[in-house]
């Protein structure tokens, strides 16, 4: 499976926004993007033009996929998916991405990041409904119980957890540190999501 293998720093320089790609240390005075905050390359001190319209909707949508870690082809089957529903097209894709495993084992405080998230779920250490699933871009419904495999609780990434570590978890979802298990009592709203996105431009894009 295709992945950036790049610095997740120059992401954040290059939309002008943290990401929080690296967990606690986009919050701590170790962030890069706090020192160097001009995008990269030879060019990034340079004074920059005014953005056209197509380039703000470009970077709205590179953005919102580089906040959830997805590529291009598979973010853009979440937009023809979500323009078959009925309601928003820009809010049924935002919260069709927000309820994949990943993100919800993100969510959940389980990875300190996504990328650490999407790691956990490969890796075969997440279940869901007592089910082993290894399939990140996975979609959870409500009612499921997302948990951690009982003979991989001990591993070192939950100790903090285990200890109590707090998580601000969104209101769609419930948390028991002891037992390492989620659940997700309703599907997401666009109002969960806690980052601006200006998905009407994604949509504005990929109607063209």
């Amino acid at each position: 499976m295709a992945k950036y293998t790049g610095s997740v720093c120059r992401l954040c320089r290059r939309e002008g926004a943290k990401l929080f790609l690296k967990g606690d240390r986009c919050y701590s005075s170790k962030c890069s993007y706090t020192h160097r905050m001009t995008p990269p390359g030879q060019h990034g001190m340079s004074r920059r033009k005014k953005d056209s319209e197509y380039s703000l909707q470009l970077r709205e949508k590179q953005k919102t996929k580089r906040v959830y870690g997805i590529l291009e082809k598979q973010f853009k089957l979440y937009y023809v998916k979500a323009d078959k529903m009925r309601g928003m097209t820009g809010e049924n894709m935002l919260v069709l991405i927000e309820r994949r495993l990943d993100n919800v084992v993100y969510r959940l405080g389980l990875g300190i990041s996504r990328g650490q998230a999407r790691q956990l779920v490969n890796h075969g250490l997440i279940c869901v409904n007592g089910k082993r699933v290894n399939i990140p871009s996975y979609l959870i419904k409500a009612g499921d119980v997302i948990s951690v495999k009982d003979n991989k609780k001990e591993k070192a990434v939950f100790t903090d957890i285990k200890a109590g570590r707090s998580v601000n978890l969104p209101k769609w979802l419930t948390f028991d540190n002891e037992s390492l298990k989620g659940n997700v009592v309703a599907l997401p709203q666009r109002d969960d999501i806690d980052f601006t996105i200006a998905d009407h431009l994604i949509v504005e894009l990929y109607s063209r």
